[in-house]
């Protein structure tokens, strides 16, 4: 087993076909076939599924994935440190869409002003799915909603988001689930940590929403509400920052529910210098 045939691994890993692979990493595929079959048998275990013309991990594979990413991090890691350099390589930051969109556009622009050396790879999406991708592998770190659980990570509180219900203008006051109880609601989909927090604040005040029509955006949310079709659960700042935010109503929850944390995790004892650089620009909280 070496380092080359680790890249190759993790390439076909990714990829799902040798060919996307081979041109991923400058080789013939012949040579990947090749050396990722010297690979399983070093292995003494296939780590594919091989199905026509795609591949997909085995059980062994995805363990061993797992293991082959942090290898070649540390390789990296030992790379910069022994050259005394500027930190450098790739850093895959997951993060939610309102947090990308308000809270560290400015982060990222001194992030990559004082680090050119580093390639940032930015996904946004659900707190469920970036979590999984932190605990796989595919991402080094997230910004998710808290609290921090999983005993496999660890993190940071970062940021504090007051969470309100958007209302299409001049409806009722909203103090409490039961004043909404059946109404429409537009959220994420249902990994979605803000869904969740949203359902059980209905849930809690023995109330119920009525149906839940999933959306790719706020803005999409927006929109709904703005025509008087719902409901929306989102963060203050998030609001504040679209245009149309004064077309609703807006009704803040009353504690525990108003305020949510946003946590920057990643895997327990796989921290790298990119993360640290890029940790370092985090304000205190």
């Amino acid at each position: 087993m070496d380092l080359t045939q680790l890249e190759m691994f993790n390439a076909v890993a990714e990829e799902g076909s040798i060919s996307a692979a081979a041109r991923r990493v400058h080789r013939v595929p012949s040579n990947l076939t090749t050396r990722i079959r010297q690979l399983e048998a070093d292995l003494g275990t296939e780590l594919f599924i091989r199905e026509n013309q795609r591949l997909r991990l085995s059980p062994a594979g995805h363990s061993f994935l797992a293991y082959s990413r942090q290898i070649l991090e540390l390789v990296s890691e030992a790379r910069t440190v022994v050259a005394g350099d500027a930190p450098q390589g790739r850093l895959a930051l997951g993060s939610l869409e309102s947090t990308a969109a308000v809270r560290i556009p400015g982060i990222l622009a001194e992030f990559n002003q004082r680090y050119p050396r580093i390639q940032l790879d930015l996904s946004t999406g659900p707190s469920g799915g970036m979590i999984d991708r932190v605990l796989e592998g595919s991402l080094a770190a997230a910004f998710v909603d808290g609290p921090l659980l999983h005993p496999a990570l660890e993190g940071v509180a970062v940021f504090d988001e007051e969470m309100v219900i958007i209302a299409p203008a001049g409806h009722p006051p909203i103090t409490r689930a039961r004043d909404v109880n059946g109404a429409s609601i537009y959220a994420f989909r249902a990994n979605c940590s803000y869904r969740r927090h949203f359902e059980s604040w209905f849930h809690e005040d023995g109330a119920m929403p009525g149906k839940i029509h999933e959306m790719e955006s706020y803005h999409g949310m927006l929109a709904c509400v703005i025509a008087g079709a719902g409901l929306a659960l989102m963060p203050l700042s998030m609001l504040e920052s679209m245009p149309g935010s004064h077309q609703v109503s807006r009704w803040a929850l009353t504690t525990p529910w108003r305020t949510l944390t946003t946590w920057l995790i990643w895997r327990r004892g796989a921290r790298t210098p990119q993360l640290d650089a890029f940790s370092s620009l985090l304000p205190e909280k």
